[in-house]
């Protein structure tokens, strides 16, 4: 999707206004066809038709009685782009990617078992919430606000390994389509220099530290990342932004059955989430076909939750949503590519 700035080159000969009306019905008031932008005449309409989405719609699923619709976008090269859109009744949340595939190569998630394709660019992630917001001015979902109101980077790709493409739909988001940093939630599974970036930006969005284990020999197996940045580096990252943003960190555990849902590693990451005054966000693994891990059962889950908050921290569990409809990073990119042709 086009940067604000540049919307003029895309619209020459046409007046400023024409210029303003179209980067309304982009960034404030999105819509799924330029048919949609009544206020522009049709030539206009015509000349910009093939240029208003960066990528095709090729999948959409939809689960949870409609609160939870996940889409696999196909751009133009080929190019494979997942986001899922959770409705709330107080919030509408969208889980985008700022990759297509992802180099980090966590053995639990479908994303890196395809390995890396490249970087999504800033108009490529913000279109993703355009997208979203114009479906919901269509089809809104039940009992939920007709707009996004939370961005969480959790879809395809680490986010702090394509910086420069992440900090301009940051901008984009929070400064022309008027979303609120603190409503932003950036992943990371421990890029600590992308990390330092990210605290010297002028934006309080929330940053999420997907931990997953408390040593590093564990988490090198689950995040190899981690060989570079290990966790003391990690936390010591974290900490740094806690402190200069005075905004509260996650931390994120994808619990996985006989690995890291012990007690031992409860009691670890309640101090962890102590020392920095973090949250933590236990989300109970969404099984992928590619991925050797399975989801602990219920009782496991809950002995894990109340073993964290039992030693002081805080901590939620998060519902898994659209387990039906492949909802995890990279699923639903699975299933279209090993479907067989024809």
């Amino acid at each position: 999707m086009i940067a604000p700035e540049e919307l003029g080159s895309l619209l020459s000969g046409e007046p400023a206004y024409r210029v303003d009306q179209f980067r309304e019905w982009l960034y404030e008031h999105p819509v799924l066809a330029a048919d949609d932008m009544t206020n522009l005449p049709t030539e206009v309409r015509e000349r910009i038709a093939d240029s208003l989405w960066p990528f095709r719609v090729e999948h959409e699923q939809v689960a949870d009685g409609g609160r939870t619709v996940k889409w696999l976008f196909r751009c133009p090269d080929g190019a494979a782009v997942e986001a899922v859109l959770m409705g709330y009744p107080r919030r509408t949340t969208l889980c985008i990617s700022s990759q297509a595939g992802c180099a980090m190569g966590c053995t639990f998630c479908a994303t890196g078992q395809f390995g890396f394709d490249r970087h999504l660019t800033g108009g490529e992630i913000f279109a993703q919430v355009a997208y979203a917001n114009a479906h919901l001015h269509r089809h809104p979902l039940p009992r939920s606000p007709e707009r996004v109101t939370n961005v969480v980077f959790m879809g395809m790709g680490e986010p702090l390994a394509n910086y420069p493409n992440l900090r301009e739909s940051i901008r984009r988001m929070v400064e022309v389509a008027g979303i609120s940093g603190r409503s932003i939630t950036v992943s990371t599974v421990g890029v600590v220099p992308g990390i330092e970036r990210l605290t010297e930006e002028p934006w309080p969005v929330t940053l999420a530290v997907s931990l997953h284990a408390v040593d590093d020999h564990l988490r090198e197996q689950l995040v190899p990342l981690n060989r570079r940045y290990p966790i003391d580096d990690l936390i010591a990252a974290a900490r740094r932004y806690r402190e200069k943003k005075g905004r509260r960190v996650s931390l994120e555990w994808t619990l996985m059955d006989g690995l890291n849902d012990t007690a031992h590693q409860a009691r670890a990451l309640a101090a962890i989430a102590k020392e920095i005054d973090a949250h933590v966000n236990v989300i109970p693994m969404n099984p992928t076909p590619l991925a050797p891990q399975r989801r602990p059962p219920d009782e496991r889950i809950k002995a894990f939750v109340d073993e964290v908050a039992r030693h002081g921290a805080t901590v939620t569990l998060r519902d898994t949503r659209g387990v039906e409809i492949d909802a995890a990073c990279g699923q639903l990119r699975v299933r279209a590519e090993s479907a067989p042709a024809g």
